[in-house]
């Protein structure tokens, strides 16, 4: 029974963390390393490391500049093309330390799943936003970057504390995620020809 509750947990952390990352990965890194340094939680020891005082405190830094960046429309669809290639690897480097001493194929397992998992939960963030942007007011935008904050934060601690409850939650997500991405997809694609039409010059003006 221990070993089994064990395993559900360990799937928790691995997903849970991956997850979280797509959205907020500095918010991830920073719960995971104070839960850690408070003894809130026995991290695994890959991941250990993340409950040293400097992890945390650049952890801190960044999200205090992502919190700021994320609720400038334009700018953060900018700041989530860059960490496309941030958070989906350091999501599958967080899955992988999250199962602890195993053998190598396992970590690279758990590396697939939890980058297959920050890609989607990126996706769905990054890809809300440019829909989002399409909308000259900033609430909309404010209220999306707090949500997906909250989120972040609350999803992982559901993981840490209650992991059967969060992967419930988790595969009502990916459900959903599995219907919105492809009307995401259209979505901006039409935004992306508005502004192609809009920008594009007209024969008439030549001459």
């Amino acid at each position: 029974m221990e070993s089994y509750q064990h395993i559900v947990s360990t799937l928790a952390l691995l997903m849970g963390a991956s997850w979280a990352s797509g959205l907020n990965l500095y918010a991830t890194i920073a719960v995971l390393g104070i839960s850690g340094a408070t003894g809130a939680m026995q991290l695994p020891p890959d991941l250990q490391v993340l409950s040293e005082p400097i992890v945390i405190g650049a952890a801190c830094v960044m999200y205090g500049v992502e919190f700021f960046t994320d609720k400038v429309p334009g700018l953060d669809t900018a700041w989530d093309t860059l960490h496309t290639f941030i958070r989906i690897p350091a999501g599958a480097l967080l899955a992988a330390g999250a199962v602890g001493p195993v053998s190598p194929a396992w970590a690279i397992a758990a590396g697939i799943l939890g980058g297959g998992m920050a890609a989607v939960s990126h996706t769905v963030k990054a890809g809300s936003r440019v829909m989002i942007n399409a909308s000259p007011e900033p609430f909309t935008n404010w209220t999306a970057s707090i949500t997906e904050d909250v989120a972040a934060i609350a999803g992982l601690w559901a993981a840490l504390h209650h992991p059967w409850v969060f992967l419930g939650a988790l595969a009502v997500f990916i459900l959903f995620a599995i219907w919105l991405i492809p009307r995401i997809a259209r979505g901006i694609s039409r935004v992306y020809k508005s502004l192609a039409r809009l920008f594009q010059r007209s024969p008439n003006t030549d001459g």
